[in-house]
């Protein structure tokens, strides 16, 4: 689901909260049902937005920046 929208999107987010949240929801499921333990992104805004919503729910799925992964030459 790479391709789908975290639901964040600015004012959305605050305008629209029940499908922000579902769409955070269904993002992070995809993840967590791929067996991920990360979700990467370039979108900042995305980041938080996700790991708000991963906070709020108390999961394991954790979320990283692509430039803290290429940092650190994770492998």
């Amino acid at each position: 689901h790479s391709d789908v929208c975290c639901g964040f999107g600015g004012l959305f987010s605050v305008k629209h909260e029940n499908i922000s949240v579902g769409m955070a929801d269904e993002k992070v499921r995809a993840a967590e049902e791929a067996g991920a333990e990360y979700i990467i992104s370039t979108d900042l805004s995305c980041l938080l937005h996700l790991n708000g919503y991963i906070t709020q729910q108390k999961k394991e799925i954790k979320v990283m920046h692509i430039i803290d992964v290429l940092a650190t030459g994770w492998e």
